[in-house]
């Protein structure tokens, strides 16, 4: 691109705007965060997922009865043709076993497709270790950001855009769980960090050019330099992600229901990722340098 070209874009002279786009993003999905919630799978409170083929008629009365026989309480059920589907509190082995030998259930023929348990102890212990993963992985990442560029407001900016993607993409979830009843698992937690890893990833691309321009064009003022360096990285940075974007669509339309969530997860993050990294990072080094400015003009 000719450098006379560049010298016309000024895309940080709309900072403002930028953080009115994020800001209207991320104010619903943090009020139904705080209002509503994640929904949480079995992953996190503990509980049993039972999946059964039903070949004659299982009244949902007699399910109950036959569930609450052993000890145990349906949370939540839904068919699907002759699948039937099963959320319940903790089922272990033997009382699995007696449910599926109780004559109203074996009335049904039914054969097993999935059961799996995971104990209240367990979903609690995840829940504390992500949260510590997270946590530890945003401090590391500001330290090694600061130490790579000379300046703690490059790593400040990293992590506040990684804040912007968390919000965005929980604020989603959290929307989508009041909403349509979908829920958060160990795999969304995967998405997140995934997510979260590919934003700094962006992020640094754009603070590495800025760095390489403030040598060569020293003379021009910080933000006219920010203005080169998103210019000059926005087509890569489009390029990649759009690639990424378009795979993750066809898994999403073709892929199977178990990971459509989070296919789903990893598609909401790359595109918050792709825009943060831009448009949410350089405008907040923007903003901090036009503070700085005003500081020591007076």
């Amino acid at each position: 691109m000719n450098q006379n070209n560049l010298k016309i874009l000024e895309p940080m002279k709309y900072y403002w705007i930028y953080f009115l786009i994020s800001l209207s993003i991320i104010i619903p999905g943090t009020y139904s965060l705080i209002r509503y919630g994640l929904r949480p799978s079995i992953d996190f409170t503990g509980g049993s997922n039972i999946v059964w083929q039903i070949q004659d008629e299982l009244r949902s009365e007699d399910l109950t009865a036959a569930v609450t026989s052993v000890g145990a309480v349906i949370k939540e059920q839904s068919r699907d043709g002759n699948k039937l589907s099963l959320t319940t509190s903790p089922l272990e082995s033997d009382a699995y076993q007696k449910l599926r030998a109780d004559s109203r259930v074996v009335a049904a023929k039914i054969t097993e497709l999935e059961y799996q348990t995971v104990g209240p102890s367990l979903g609690g212990e995840l829940i504390r270790k992500t949260l510590y993963g997270v946590s530890l992985s945003a401090l590391l990442i500001m330290l090694y950001v600061a130490y790579r560029f000379k300046d703690l407001r490059y790593g400040i900016s990293a992590i506040l855009a990684m804040l912007h993607d968390s919000l965005v993409l929980l604020g989603t979830f959290s929307l989508l769980g009041h909403y349509a009843g979908v829920e958060v698992d160990t795999l969304f937690v995967t998405a997140v960090l995934t997510i979260l890893s590919f934003s700094v990833h962006d992020t640094i691309v754009v603070y590495d050019r800025i760095r390489e321009l403030k040598k060569h064009y020293g003379y021009l003022s910080f933000v006219d330099i920010i203005n080169r360096a998103v210019v000059e990285t926005m087509g890569r940075s489009l390029n990649n992600s759009l690639t990424i974007i378009f795979m993750l669509l066809s898994m999403y339309l073709l892929g199977g229901e178990s990971i459509r969530h989070f296919i789903l997860a990893l598609l909401v993050g790359t595109i918050s990722g792709t825009y943060s990294s831009t448009f949410t990072a350089a405008p907040i080094l923007v903003f901090w340098n036009k503070l700085s400015t005003r500081k020591n003009s007076k």
